[in-house]
């Protein structure tokens, strides 16, 4: 920690607030390419926000084609990578207050994007600005990297990857405290299954959510619905809302929306339609297609049923089906997994196919990602964080995939503080204005540790 870095970092407190508020009024979830927006102009915007904010900082900043933003400061024969996002996932429904906002209340700025990513990049933005108007000696160049699209494939750090360089060393303030130095690997896939139908079904915003919204049409009238819809609703804990419509009755069931990687976190509105629906007396087509696919994932949050609930050193199986739509000429349905790094996946594979009706499409893996405890990058940011926040913790596994497994030698620090109130993908995602300056000083304190001779 350095005093005089946290005197300035303590008398900007107003701008900094400012700074997060304005760049969560972008809604910047990643939509249609435009002109010099590869990600959408609402992505764009939010990224010419942070790019003028670090140029005013005197940074020296550079707009990778609206792919990824990037802003350097300091020098050194190496590289400190500082990883964040400016891209959100959709705000979804049971916000309290305004998605794009960022409302303060009782102390806390309200919006998407608050912890996951904005607020951490603004806090870095600020970070580095206090080393700089401080005068600390770089031993390290520090680089900020802002990117555009971490939420929906990371094509962004694909195009820095194929037209920069990698830097030598990295931290993404994207997931936990202490650090994260093992991320499982993440699956994707979607199963199309072609049949005559005379229900509707729709589930989800992205696969990497738990859908906390489905909604559906069936073909039956309302009275007819009602006592079985009850019935569920009662069983499993799933609101439920009905409404009579030309031929038949219209459902809306709501679930509790969660990042893909945390299931157990949420309750899966998709799931929870499926074993409605599998109630319901439907035709004889739809009724298999909907019971077979309640049998295969049933409440399930590991996969348990299909057979590939499984746990390494890395942890748990995760399976979320996060996306669904039904029409008149069938279904499809997107499957996000977080697996062990010791899974394998040609057995992955085996074991969806043989479960889950329909053709298999959109497959992907992306590896895991582990960087050794001993290494320079984990000892030396958890004694940062213990030095700050007074506990010693030891480094932690997630399902979730950050930037980090793109660099090979990085991790994720923070900036969800154990056992507290974090809504990463959830409604009335928020941070406290205490915990914005809590967490630019740490990450202050990371970048004197990992680039300054002044730890």
């Amino acid at each position: 920690m350095n005093k005089q870095v946290d005197q300035w970092i303590d008398a900007h407190k107003d701008t900094l607030v400012c700074a997060l508020q304005d760049i969560i009024r972008f809604p910047s979830v990643s939509g249609a390419a435009a002109p010099d927006a590869p990600f959408g102009k609402p992505v764009r915007e939010a990224l010419d926000y942070a790019l003028s904010l670090c140029e005013g900082f005197g940074f020296d900043v550079c707009d990778l084609d609206g792919y990824m933003g990037y802003a350097d400061c300091g020098e050194g024969a190496e590289t400190l990578g500082v990883l964040t996002h400016l891209d959100v996932v959709p705000a979804g429904d049971g916000w309290t207050h305004d998605p794009y906002g960022a409302s303060i209340a009782d102390g806390r700025i309200y919006g998407r994007g608050t912890l996951d990513d904005k607020g951490p990049a603004i806090a870095a933005i600020f970070a580095l600005a206090a080393i700089k108007s401080c005068g600390l000696p770089f031993t390290r160049k520090v680089r900020l990297m802002m990117g555009c699209d971490e939420e929906c494939g990371m094509g962004c750090m694909k195009y820095y990857i194929e037209n920069r360089p990698l830097p030598d060393l990295a931290f993404s303030p994207d997931a936990d405290y202490p650090l994260v130095n093992s991320e499982k690997g993440i699956f994707h896939c979607s199963y199309t299954k072609k049949f005559p139908s005379a229900i509707r079904l729709n589930a989800g915003t992205v696969v990497n959510a738990v859908p906390d919204k489905a909604t559906a049409f069936v073909p039956i009238p309302l009275a007819d619905v009602i006592p079985l819809a009850d019935a569920f609703s009662a069983k499993e804990g799933f609101p439920c809302t009905l409404d009579s419509t030309q031929g038949g009755t219209s459902i809306s069931l709501a679930g509790v929306g969660a990042h893909a990687s945390m299931p157990e976190d949420g309750q899966n509105a998709l799931l929870g339609m499926l074993a409605l629906l599998s109630t319901l007396p439907l035709g004889d087509a739809d009724a298999a297609a909907v019971q077979a696919l309640h049998n295969t994932f049933r409440f399930d949050r590991h996969g348990e049923t299909i057979g590939i609930d499984c746990t390494d050193e890395s942890g748990r199986l995760t399976c979320n089906p996060g996306l669904m739509q039904w029409d008149s000429e069938g279904y499809t349905i997107c499957i996000d997994i977080r697996y062990p790094i010791t899974m394998d996946n040609d057995l992955l594979l085996a074991k969806l196919d043989a479960a889950i009706a329909g053709a298999r499409s959109d497959t992907m893996f992306k590896a895991g990602h582990f960087v050794p405890e001993d290494s320079e990058l984990v000892q030396k940011l958890l004694a940062v964080y213990e030095a700050r926040s007074g506990q010693y913790l030891p480094p932690k596994r997630i399902g979730g995939g950050t930037y980090a497994r793109c660099i090979g030698n990085a991790v994720a620090f923070g900036p969800e503080i154990p056992g507290g109130d974090n809504r990463i993908h959830m409604a009335d995602e928020f941070m406290s204005v205490d915990d914005l300056v809590y967490h630019t000083k740490m990450i202050a304190d990371a970048m004197i540790a990992l680039a300054t001779n002044n730890e």
